[in-house]
């Protein structure tokens, strides 16, 4: 399964702000607001919408967008952020979204490294990303709201 990555429109946006995640997942709930969308649409995020078959699936940013205030990001390496529809999630396929998002970053950006940063609760993601070779080398707290976040990174 190979997927389109197309920059974000509003009309993406807009959607992606509409998903609902079942708790312990509900922190990724957006609101939909205009600077919200505003934010999601600027080419200087570089946010990408993911489709396939013409559907939006998922979601994915780099750079400073995939951040958490808290986090010691000095190190030079490209920030991934991944989000996926609530419906798709949980099915056993985080490893095809992790390779096209890879993959996609490896040709658009070609990093040395590779960095996500992942709530630490959620476990299934944080499975996800070491199955795809990633190594936690932090763990800290955001400043916003004293969550507990993990920093992993892969070389390409």
């Amino acid at each position: 399964m190979h997927f389109c990555f197309e920059p974000m429109n509003a009309a993406n946006a807009e959607k992606l702000t509409r998903w609902h995640y079942q708790p312990p997942y509900q922190m990724y709930n957006g609101t939909s607001n205009e600077t919200l969308i505003g934010s999601f649409v600027d080419p200087q995020n570089a946010y990408y919408s993911i489709q396939y078959n013409g559907e939006l699936v998922a979601f994915c940013c780099f750079g400073k967008d995939a951040q958490v205030p808290g986090g010691d990001y000095a190190k030079d390496a490209l920030d991934i952020g991944l989000g996926v529809r609530p419906d798709l999630t949980g099915q056993g396929k985080a490893q095809m979204y992790i390779a096209d998002v890879l993959d996609f970053a490896s040709s658009k950006f070609n990093p040395r490294v590779f960095r996500v940063t992942v709530a630490a609760f959620n476990e299934r993601a944080l499975r996800a990303w070491k199955r795809a070779g990633f190594q936690q080398v932090q763990a800290f707290l955001a400043q916003e709201h004293k969550e507990s976040f993990v920093i992993l990174v892969r070389h390409s």
